[in-house]
This record gives C-alpha cells, structure tokens and sequence, in this order.
C-alpha cells in the first residue's frame, strides 16, 4: 500500500516538475536509437535500462534513468528513495530531492540504513549529477564509473 501511495505522489508530481522545474531541451534520440549505440556505453546502457524495464524515455527527465544506470540501482520504491539519497550524497540539493527523501524516510523508517547506506556511496563518488549525459552516450559506462568513483 505504501508503494503504491508514494507511486500516485510521484505520478501526481511529475508532469508539474517537468514542465515548470526541468529548463534543459528533451533529448533527441529515442530507445531504437540508443541500443544501436555500441555495448557498455552510457547510451547503450540507457536504450537496455529503457528496454528491460519497459519503459519509454520521459522528455527532459533522461538524466534520472542515466544516474539508475550509473549507479547500478534498481526501479522499486524503496531503490528510487535510495537514489535520492546517494543524490544527496553527492551533493545534489533540489526541492525534489528533498520531497523524495523526506516523504520516504517517513514511509520506510525500517529502511534507514539502506539509505544511509546510499547517502554514503554518494558522498564518496566526485559529484556528477550535473553533467551534459546528453553528450556523453558514446562514452563508455566503465569509465564514467571510474573516472567519478560511482
């Protein structure tokens, strides 16, 4: 019950964020695109995370499904709390951010130290949640991870 009360939250909230909070352009490539990029780079990485989730790119919210690939976190409830506080971590601070945070440590108390847990991860890669990923499809994910320490 409580997964599907903070899913309504974020479905309420989502189109109200990307229209009045998200100022970058919507990228111009769409999921076919992206698996043509060649394997183990971020844009290859994006059009699989997209594919094996059944999801569709979300215009000028491109960047959030790259940190999951990034950071190798999952698409449940509890792992999109999570990355917020790794977001956190990194040092990250937006209104959203602080709703996420907020709003899950109220509904998972008992998760606490999987997102302290997070927030420390985050805390120990070199800041990269501001990045042109746009620009960074062909690069390979292996030395985005090491060169930020993700």
């Amino acid at each position: 019950m409580k997964d599907l009360l903070i899913e309504k939250m974020y479905e309420w909230s989502r189109k109200p964020y990307q229209k009045y909070m998200k100022k970058n352009a919507p990228w111009e490539v769409n999921k076919s695109q992206l698996l043509a990029f060649p394997e183990g780079s971020l844009g290859y990485g994006l059009g699989d995370f997209l594919h094996r989730n059944n999801f569709d790119i979300q215009a000028k919210l491109e960047d959030h499904d790259i940190i999951h690939v990034l950071t190798n976190t999952g698409i449940s409830v509890v792992d999109e709390i999570g990355m917020q506080y790794y977001l956190l971590g990194n040092r990250k601070k937006s209104l959203y951010l602080y709703m996420v945070i907020l709003s899950g440590t109220v509904f998972y108390p008992a998760q606490l130290c999987y997102f302290l847990e997070q927030y420390k991860r985050g805390k120990k890669a070199i800041p990269f949640y501001y990045l042109d990923f746009s620009k960074m499809l062909s690069t390979p994910i292996l030395s985005i991870q090491k060169t930020f320490k993700i």
